[in-house]
């Protein structure tokens, strides 16, 4: 993406105000998207953002500049920005980077080289089955969504690591219409994987689980009230006991006092069949990546363990002003953002 060279002489000049630490992220994000519905494409978009930001502490100050022109001089303009708003005493040394700077993908086939065209038949044979299954799907929605984004990072720890993150992406939507109302159904399918996604994964079996999901509905009878057991199937009974609990192991919360978990290390924290573990390393789970945006390799965390509070998620300054070791949990919004947790 950037130059080994390029990537120094912007360090350096970040550097120049006396920072202590200094960072350079590039990202290039490409993203592209359709819908179908009412037996026609929707829409069909595709985006492109390409930047970088430099980030530089001093203590406990920082100096951020973002800039969408990476070339030598606009890195050097921006890694001038970020030293003059973070500024210290440091003497300047010579800065080794560490590592390839490259990324490989293991995508067998890249979304943005498939046709617009062989995309629109994806939409339609979904569309199609999930129609057919039954004559009370009334409505179907199908979208597609695609994701490529690279990044480069690269600090005065001699960190210099990149990664090709790709992922594909595919839900339909079934409403089915009854004598009780309306009720609807969802499939949806997306992994770290290019369009041979779709050879792996029979859709038309999809679209006809997510009719048959709205078909049953319709003769299901309404839940009873009061407090009973419940069931949280995975996948997206997951996304509730990230919001339940996943946000306050964020240890830029817990650093503010701001988590009910702060200060808890060790105590008994759930219910002792609880075990909470956060992994950026599951093959080509959507949340998988090599390296977090901070260019540390992502692993294996393990949160809670038999109901105990054992670690919180890390990221590069919490970790390092709190003696332990970052955890892979450094992310960004884009470039134009400090990371957070």
């Amino acid at each position: 993406m950037v130059d080994r060279e390029i990537i120094q002489d912007a360090l350096l000049t970040a550097m120049s105000n006396g920072g202590e630490w200094a960072e350079v992220f590039v990202e290039d994000r490409q993203s592209g998207a359709a819908e179908y519905d009412e037996n026609r494409v929707e829409t069909m978009v595709s985006s492109r953002d390409l930047g970088a930001g430099i980030r530089v502490t001093v203590g406990d100050a920082t100096g951020f500049a973002h800039t969408s022109d990476i070339s030598t001089s606009g890195l050097k303009e921006a890694a001038q920005a970020a030293a003059a708003a973070a500024r210290g005493g440091a003497k300047i040394t010579p800065i080794a980077l560490r590592g390839s700077g490259t990324a490989e993908s293991k995508v067998q086939i890249l979304p943005e080289s498939v046709p617009k065209a062989r995309k629109v038949e994806l939409l339609q044979k979904t569309d199609a089955a999930a129609r057919e299954h039954d004559s009370a799907i009334t409505q179907v929605t199908v979208r597609y969504s695609e994701g490529r984004r690279k990044v480069l990072v690269a600090n005065t720890d001699g960190v210099f690591e990149a990664d090709d993150q790709i992922r594909t992406l595919l839900s339909v939507n079934c409403v089915a219409s009854g004598d009780q109302g309306l009720q609807t159904g969802r499939e949806t399918v997306g992994y770290t994987v290019g369009f041979e996604l779709f050879d792996d994964h029979d859709v038309e079996a999809m679209a006809q689980r997510a009719a048959r999901r709205a078909i049953t509905k319709l003769a299901a009878r309404p839940a009873p009230s009061g407090q009973l057991p419940v069931v949280i199937e995975r996948g997206g009974g997951g996304v509730l006991f990230h919001e339940a609990c996943g946000h306050g192991l964020e240890a830029d919360l817990v650093n503010k006092g701001a988590s009910v978990f702060s200060d808890r290390i060790g105590e008994l924290v759930a219910a002792p069949s609880v075990t909470l573990v956060d992994d950026g390393t599951m093959g080509v789970e959507w949340g998988t990546v090599a390296i977090d945006d901070e260019g540390c390799p992502t692993q294996r965390n393990t949160l809670i363990e038999d109901g105990v509070l054992t670690d919180y998620m890390w990221d590069h300054l919490r970790s390092r002003s709190a003696g332990r070791p970052t955890s892979g949990n450094g992310r960004r919004q884009s470039y134009q953002h400090l990371p957070m947790v």
